[in-house]
Formats: C-alpha cells, structure tokens, sequence
C-alpha cells in the first residue's frame, strides 16, 4: 500500500483501537486520503488534527483547514464548522495513533530502534545506522541532523516512516526526545529495540525537575512501545531503569557499560577497543565515544547482526558533524568543535581531551549557554570549564531573547573558586572574536575546544537568525592566521 491511503472515517476509526471516540459529528463514510496538525499543511482530503497547544489552540484554524481541503477535523470540542468532526479527550494523543493507522502501520514493517538520552543521541543513532548499512539493510536516520525538531509532530513522523517503507528501507535509527515522549509524538509507532544512552540536566525548562525529565525517557521503555530495551548500566538513571524494568517480565533488557570494553586507546580523531573478542576501530574521538559505540553495537547485536558485521560497520561510519569534530589546517595546536551543551556534556568533552594533551599542554575553552532554555544548568557549565579547562572565554550561544551579558555573567557565577584565581577567565560576548583570541593564545600542544552549537550553522540573536556555524569559522580564522 503506498504512504497515502484512503480510508474511510468510520473505518479508520474501528481499527485504531487504541483511541476513544467519545461522538463523531457528521458523515463517518467521509472518505480522507491525509492527515496533519499544521493548518497551513493541509492537502485536499485531510483530516485536521485541533491541537491545543501553549500558544495556539488548533480549534481556531479549522475555518482555515477547511479552506484548503479539509474534509474531517480530530477535536476536543465541537467547533462550527460544517464538516465531520470526530470528538475525542485529548487530541495530541489520538492523532499519533490514527496517523500510524491511515498510513498502514509503517514502524510495524520494518525495524525502528529509537534512542533517547541526554547524550551521545546523534552520534549512537549515526554509529548504528552504519552498522545495519554495513549489515545490507537499507537504513534512515530521523534526528537532531535530519529536521528542524529532533524528533518531528506524530502526523509527520508517520508520514516519513510511510514514505521510507515505499522506498525501500528495512531499519529507522530515530533520536526521541523527552519533548517528543512529553507531547505524546511518537504514539502510534513501534519500536524494535529502545535505547538508553544516559540522563543529565537538560530541558528543565520544560519539564520543570529531574524527576519529570527521567519520567519522560523512561516512558519509552514501555510495553506499548518496544519489548526490547538495551540500557547503559553505567548511568545512575540507566541502573534505576534496569530496576524498574525487572520486575517487568513482557520487556526484554540488555545493557551495556564501560567494562564491556577492553584494551581502550583514543585520540582526537579515533578510538578503538576490544569487544566480543573483536577489535573495534571508530573514526571519531574522544574516550566517551567508547560508551556511544558500545550502545550501538549492543543494539546491533540485538538485532541479529554478527560481531564482524558490527565491526565493520562501525569502521565504515563517518564522523558527525559537531560532534568532537577535529578542525586542522596545518595549526600547531588542536581544534575541537563539539555539540556538548550541558554539565555532564562539557565535563566529558574536557575529560575526554585531557587525556590527549601533555601535562604541561593546556585546554583553552569557548563556550556559552543558550537564551530562553533552562537557566539552571549554566552556573554548572561555569564550574565545569573552570575545573577542567585552562583557561576559558565565556561567549554567546544562542541568547535568543535574553540579554547575552546576563548570561554570560550566570555561567560565571558557577565558576570554581579554588580555580577562578589561578585559571583566565574572559568574557567575550562576539563569537567569533571569542573563537580568535583562543587561537591567538594557543601554543604549540594546545587544545582548543569551542562547546555548544556544534553542527549548528546559525546563531539566534533576538529575533535574528545569523549565520553561524563553528566549524566554518574556525577554518576562516586559522588560515587567516597562517
């Protein structure tokens, strides 16, 4: 059947049995070919999903929806429009469902291994996608380097899985974001395998406390999602969810930590290890990529792959963008561009690249925090870089609608006191500026890690999209410098 269907209401109704249909209210023979919650987005035979989110209330643009083709609306309330509507309590949940139905159950024909986790996300998502390529399956990634959302709106998300069963793929490697487990996003889909890479402190904006933001990740390691759940054991959150799933017999788990890997050597560039028995080389550096290859390969093996297949795969993949990206035009000191843009992030970034350098070899740090985001976790990055960096520039983010300078000067109140008197400590608003004086400060051995955007090629100052993107900057300044 292709992405696209045509069913009719009452059909697609009584076989999305997950979903409670309190009234439908009009023709139920209405016969709809698409879906979708984005009014501006609908397409002749659409039903409308009325969204009722934190700034709009999707009941407001049915006029509009109709205008452009809808022929049904999915509602929480009656709305005076003269076309089908179909009644249920809570519409963000419901569409996921009907989506993945109208589309003919796309996650169920092929394998979707969802990742979730603070870290090491992209970079787990990418490594295992190499090793089901490697593997013959036709692989897709959905991600934080695939789309504006990490993980996209139930209607889109169906949609593209509909869309890559067409065309031929046998695996979806998806990052899932606590947002998306929050708002109800990945309802309707099934996952072969879930991943859980670690849980830091993130998106408190959000969610409001740690607890919550545990509470949604772990929501992923549920029987109406996946019966198979690979976990890292290392993580104090990983280890509480192995508890919790013990007692759980429906749900098959696997873990895997940081012992499972012998014969550790990494660099700036690469890392390699022996697991399995197997000499594991990946091409991408930093001691924490180890916990990021292991997860993927734990998931692999899951799925049938061989050890062999699993190595290879893993030598096959290719660096990813801002994630512990080396930058190098003929400099005498390194230059690391990475994504990390919370503590336990940072922290491992500068562990990771202290364990390159020679003692009396110095890590030279620029990074800021992002406006509008949670504002708790910047005193921590401040103490971070001033415990494990040399000498640090402070810079802007994103700063988005808050005052860069205010920022700037959280993220300094975090600084370690026994260290803020013996490290340089700057405050360099202008981005680019910051990335300079840290080349012009470097030495010979020097390691220059600039944190937080990583493969981002924008930054939002106000409401101001410039581009930005770390990695092309660096290159610009360091041959300018040559």
């Amino acid at each position: 059947m292709s992405a696209k269907a045509v069913r009719q209401v009452d059909d697609l109704l009584a076989s999305t049995t997950e979903v409670k249909v309190s009234q439908i209210i009009g023709d139920s023979k209405v016969k709809v070919s698409d879906i979708t919650h984005d009014s501006s987005k609908v397409s002749l035979g659409a039903i409308f999903c009325c969204v009722v989110g934190e700034n709009a209330d999707g009941h407001n643009f049915a006029n509009v929806a109709v205008a452009n083709g809808a022929v049904a609306l999915l509602v929480e309330r009656r709305v005076e429009v003269d076309v089908t509507q179909v009644v249920v309590s809570d519409v963000r949940s419901a569409m996921g469902y009907i989506a993945a139905e109208l589309f003919n159950r796309p996650s169920r024909k092929m394998s979707v291994i969802g990742v979730t986790g603070t870290n090491g996300k992209t970079t787990t998502a990418h490594l295992l996608a190499a090793i089901l390529q490697q593997h013959g399956w036709s692989t897709s990634i959905i991600g934080t380097l695939t789309g504006s959302r990490t993980t996209p709106e139930s209607t889109d998300l169906q949609r593209h899985l509909a869309n890559e069963h067409d065309r031929g793929c046998k695996a979806v490697v998806m990052e899932v974001s606590s947002h998306a487990l929050t708002l109800r996003r990945v309802e309707g889909t099934s996952f072969k395998i879930a991943v859980f890479t670690n849980l830091g402190q993130d998106h408190l904006d959000f969610h409001k406390s740690q607890e919550d933001y545990f509470a949604a990740k772990a929501s992923l390691f549920d029987k109406k999602f996946t019966d198979v759940c690979v976990i890292n054991r290392d993580d104090v959150h990983g280890s509480l969810l192995i508890d919790s799933l013990s007692k759980n017999h429906d749900v098959q788990c696997q873990t895997f930590g940081a012992d499972d890997a012998h014969s550790v050597v990494a660099s700036s560039e690469k890392i390699s290890f022996i697991w399995q028995g197997q000499k594991i080389e990946v091409g991408m550096g930093g001691h924490f990529n180890v916990m990021n290859a292991l997860a993927a390969a734990t998931a692999a093996a899951k799925l049938g792959v061989t050890v062999g297949d699993i190595a290879k795969g893993l030598a096959a993949a290719s660096a990813v963008a801002g994630r512990f990206e080396s930058v190098n035009v003929g400099q005498n000191f390194s230059v690391i561009v990475d994504y990390a843009h919370t503590p336990e992030a940072l922290q491992n970034v500068l562990v990771a690249t202290r364990q390159l350098i020679a003692k009396t070899a110095r890590i030279i740090l620029v990074f800021g925090c992002g406006g509008g985001r949670d504002q708790s976790k910047r005193p921590k990055m401040g103490d971070a870089a001033t415990k494990f960096a040399d000498v640090v520039l402070i810079t802007s983010d994103n700063p988005r609608d808050e005052d860069a300078q205010t920022i700037a000067d959280e993220i300094l109140g975090g600084a370690s006191t026994d260290s803020y008197d013996t490290k340089k400590v700057t405050i360099e608003l202008d981005r680019r500026r910051a990335i300079a004086r840290a080349f012009a400060v470097a030495k010979q051995g020097d390691i220059v890690v600039i944190a937080g955007k990583g493969h981002e090629t924008t930054q939002t100052i106000g409401a101001t999209e410039l581009p930005f993107n770390d990695v092309e900057v660096s290159r610009e300044l360091l041959k300018v410098a040559s």
